[in-house]
């Protein structure tokens, strides 16, 4: 039986791992706003301790599971713990590629305003906490809500998409600078399917069931 200090203590690392994600989500997008190079130089340079975070906190997961021999439920609450960090770190990633797209860019004027995809980060960035919200309170309609975000996610992805290609239309100019926002745009779409995953994952600890929260038509 796993003591309850010893859980506590996983998930209160988890919420840290993911503040810290969520920092680096909300800097990169205010750096690619701003053409913020230093602010964005900073959430690169900060990955390598999300990355330290999620390995330390892997380690301490495996212990756990390999000293103390947890019941089911206490295996599904570890197990969930290790697959959220992963895709926190992965999230993270994705964070540091929108912060590098701003270093691409650099200081030169922007095709177009930004408007839809800070919209879209901000509706990540919030999808990330509710989902780990949700995990803490084990609150499984909490987290189906938070997955049912993604579908404003991918439309807004898709009419930045629109709005590039039909801007590259006759200018050539502008298609080095538009491939760059589109990969942004890719960068925070996939860190709202993280989320997503996430929310998967409380479903599972809270119930012991694999549920795919956003099915793609026609797949599975």
């Amino acid at each position: 039986m796993v003591r309850k200090e010893e859980l506590s203590g996983l998930e209160g690392e988890l919420r840290a791992l993911g503040a810290q994600v969520i920092r680096a989500l909300r800097g990169a997008m205010r750096a690619l706003s701003r053409r913020d190079l230093v602010a964005a130089q900073g959430v690169i340079d900060g990955d390598g301790g999300i990355n330290a975070r999620r390995a330390a906190l892997e380690e301490r997961c495996i212990r756990l599971l390999a000293t103390q021999q947890p019941a089911a439920s206490d295996l599904r609450l570890v197990t969930g713990v290790m697959h959220i960090a992963t895709d926190l770190e992965r999230a993270a990633d994705h964070a540091k590629g929108l912060a590098r797209i701003t270093l691409f860019i650099g200081d030169e004027a922007l095709i177009k305003p930004l408007v839809d995809l800070p919209r879209m980060a901000r509706l990540a960035a919030g999808m990330l906490s509710g989902a780990l919200r949700a995990f803490s309170a084990r609150d499984v309609g909490a987290a189906r809500e938070v997955a049912r975000r993604d579908d404003e996610v991918d439309a807004l992805h898709d009419r930045i998409h629109q709005e590039l290609f039909a801007l590259m239309v006759g200018r050539p100019e502008v298609i080095r600078q538009a491939t760059y926002l589109m990969w942004a745009s890719h960068a925070v779409e996939r860190v709202a399917d993280l989320a997503t995953n996430i929310c998967e994952r409380v479903v599972f600890v809270a119930t012991g069931a694999m549920e795919e929260l956003n099915p793609v038509p026609g797949e599975g």
